[in-house]
């Protein structure tokens, strides 16, 4: 009888072998979640020995991180790209929604590492996390607190909130059936915000 294991991939340099590792974690992650993974189907997923993946990642906690990190930084490029893509900050708000829509519908459902963690009560996964939507908030509330009078402890909370309404709006379009696309659905939140932001006004 034939061995119908996968045949194990040829050595690769470090770099590529760790991008390979990361892409078959994700997969596996992304499928079953972080308590159901485990590292044997990574492994498999990747054609290679467990040895091999332990060469790299000590255990699936320290993968799992290696790829949040990975998804963090790729959504927090989105984002500082749509905030310093213009100095009009309308047009900064309707970027930063459409970022948070283009991350949600990307092949591969990055989206679930990030928004949908069940690791979340790790203390070093909800580090991560609270310093992302820290920064994120922070930069927003840059945004308005330009285009309104508001302290910047009002206007970090508003950052929060609006951050929050892209994300979960977002997941809403990717999951339901309603018939809209991306870009309409985007605008259709980036209306609702504006129209909320610009009732205040930068004069008491």
């Amino acid at each position: 009888m034939s061995d119908a294991r996968p045949a194990r991939s040829t050595r690769l340099p470090r770099i590529e072998r760790r991008r390979q590792l990361l892409q078959a974690a994700h997969e596996v992650f992304a499928a079953n979640g972080y308590h159901g993974a485990a590292m044997d189907e990574i492994a498999d997923a990747a054609h290679v020995s467990k040895p091999v993946l332990y060469q790299h990642f000590p255990g699936k906690r320290e993968l799992y991180l290696a790829l949040l990190d990975l998804h963090l930084q790729s959504l927090t490029g989105m984002l500082s790209d749509a905030l310093g893509s213009t100095t009009d900050n309308k047009e900064r708000v309707r970027a930063a929604i459409g970022a948070y829509f283009r991350f949600t519908s990307e092949k591969g459902q990055p989206h679930r590492i990030v928004f949908e963690s069940d690791l979340a009560n790790d203390p070093d996964v909800a580090a991560r996390l609270e310093g992302f939507n820290a920064r994120l908030a922070g930069s927003i509330a840059e945004v308005l607190a330009e285009e309104t009078n508001l302290s910047s402890a009002e206007a970090t909370l508003l950052g929060r909130a609006l951050a929050g309404m892209a994300q979960v709006s977002a997941r809403y379009w990717l999951e339901s059936d309603a018939g809209l696309d991306r870009d309409g659905a985007s605008e259709l939140i980036y209306r609702l915000a504006w129209r909320g932001i610009s009732r205040f006004p930068k004069e008491p």
